[in-house]
């Protein structure tokens, strides 16, 4: 116990909220009615509630006396003012204030240090980021006490999702489009589509996992604290829930089953264009993060993702169903490719701070908001553009052009990125409306594409 003890007391200050006492955090703790004093009394936490007057000019409190509990002089003592109150749904307010110090003449409190947390200053999610240092120093003293390693555990099934971001799958259904313009030129092998859509699901994955190995080594998870659902990584080596060895492991995995099948694609089909669109993908995704090209620190990521997504993986498809490569799949695949590198491309917005800290220089670090912002539109409104100019050229479907409808939501988003550009917590919404954005566009080309095909058979 004296060991974990005294590891707290040297972890408090690494928090990064933690400081010298003053006269205000006294009178800020004055606020609160009642306080509770909490000290170590024989190896165990002892805790009695009081309450104070402060006198901020002279940085001392003078504590009312617990009946029948004096409080020690020989020893360090806590001094916590909370208001935690519950409503239905959650609560009216959250904060707390904790000061450290000695007292003398059984009531007098001279505070050295505090250390506290106001919701209406600090969002919960982020105060609870900015503690993991000092989580993780904690747990490394208890683990040398004990004399094994003690470390969090998550249930195999939450751990895997989260390490892997399965989740973020959706940008990988995308091929099944490019298998439906196949269809629609009269080729398609229900297996090796399941196949294409099991691969390309292996490789995505495992780009995921590559992306935090080499932005933990960075550091910029570690600098982040205001990770969201959709930016900041998935944190499980930040966390001390999987190893960097361990993420290394999983990559090399992942990739592994995505080449086997490929080849076993590149086998059954033939094709060396095949071949070539695999090797490219996954030399791609590993060039994102990885040294030396580290596309995505140098401003490039989100070309690479538009690359990866978009003809990389919709041709592959394409190829794997007719053998060969064509113009309408590879116009097609523009615009899940600019959709996609636009989901990149708003989640790295809430990270720029951080990513910027980390020497990653991602298009939001180099850029200002109303650049960013005006990017982001025109960017989708040429993906819209495609669609438009493709069915006019001959080269998509009529039916394609149900995909504009879609429009609206990526005004919707434009508008919410505007309304809370620097609101991390805020834009999580605005983030998932913009991973519908590309589902949608994606879903409705594949009906329209379905649409020519019954057409097509009924004609």
């Amino acid at each position: 116990m004296a060991a974990v003890a005294s590891a707290s007391t040297e972890t408090r200050s690494g928090t990064g909220s933690a400081h010298e006492a003053t006269g205000d955090d006294l009178r800020r703790l004055g606020e609160y009615p009642y306080v509770v004093v909490s000290w170590v009394d024989d190896g165990f936490p002892t805790s009695v509630a009081t309450s104070l007057d402060a006198d901020p000019d002279a940085r001392v409190a003078r504590l009312a006396a617990p009946a029948g509990m004096p409080i020690p002089d020989d020893r360090e003592v806590s001094v916590v003012g909370s208001h935690i109150h519950p409503t239905p749904g959650g609560y009216d307010e959250r904060r707390y204030l904790q000061l450290w110090g000695r007292v003398s003449e059984g009531v007098r409190f001279a505070p050295t240090r505090a250390w506290g947390w106001d919701e209406a200053e600090m969002p919960f999610f982020e105060y609870s980021e900015r503690s993991v240092p000092q989580s993780r120093r904690y747990l490394t003293a208890l683990s040398a006490e004990k004399g094994r390693t003690i470390r969090p555990r998550l249930s195999l099934f939450w751990l895997a999702l989260r390490t892997t971001r399965l989740p973020f799958l959706s940008a990988t259904a995308v091929p099944v489009l490019c298998i439906a313009v196949a269809a629609s030129h009269g080729a398609f092998t229900w297996w090796t589509a399941l196949l294409t859509l099991i691969g390309a699901s292996f490789a995505h994955l495992a780009i995921n996992v590559t992306n935090d190995i080499f932005d933990t080594l960075s550091g910029a998870d570690d600098a982040n604290p205001t990770p969201t659902q959709f930016s900041g990584g998935s944190r499980v080596a930040i966390y001390d829930l999987v190893s960097v060895r361990g993420l290394a492991l999983l990559a090399g995995v992942l990739y592994a089953a995505a080449a086997v099948i490929g080849l076993a694609l590149v086998a059954v089909t033939g094709s060396t264009s095949l071949l070539w669109i695999g090797v490219a993908g996954i030399a791609l995704g590993i060039a994102y993060t990885a040294p030396p090209l580290k596309l995505v620190y140098r401003g490039l990521g989100e070309v690479a993702v538009a690359i990866g997504f978009g003809p990389i993986m919709l041709l592959g498809a394409y190829v794997v169903q007719t053998q060969r490569i064509d113009l309408e799949p590879l116009v097609l695949s523009l615009v899940p490719g600019i959709l996609i590198a636009l989901i990149l491309f708003v989640n790295e917005i809430p990270d720029r701070r951080s990513d910027a800290q980390a020497g990653k220089r991602t298009l939001p670090t180099r850029f200002s908001p109303e650049a960013i912002l005006r990017a982001y539109l025109a960017a989708g409104l040429v993906a819209f553009g495609i669609i438009f100019a493709g069915v006019f050229a001959g080269l998509l479907p009529w039916p394609a052009l149900v995909a504009i409808a879609a429009v609206p939501i990526l005004f919707r988003v434009e508008a919410g990125l505007r309304a809370n550009y620097d609101s991390p917590y805020a834009l999580m919404a605005v983030m998932g409306q913009n991973v519908n954005l590309n589902l949608i566009v994606g879903g409705l080309l594949l009906v329209a594409y379905v649409a020519t095909i019954v057409v097509t058979r009924l004609g």
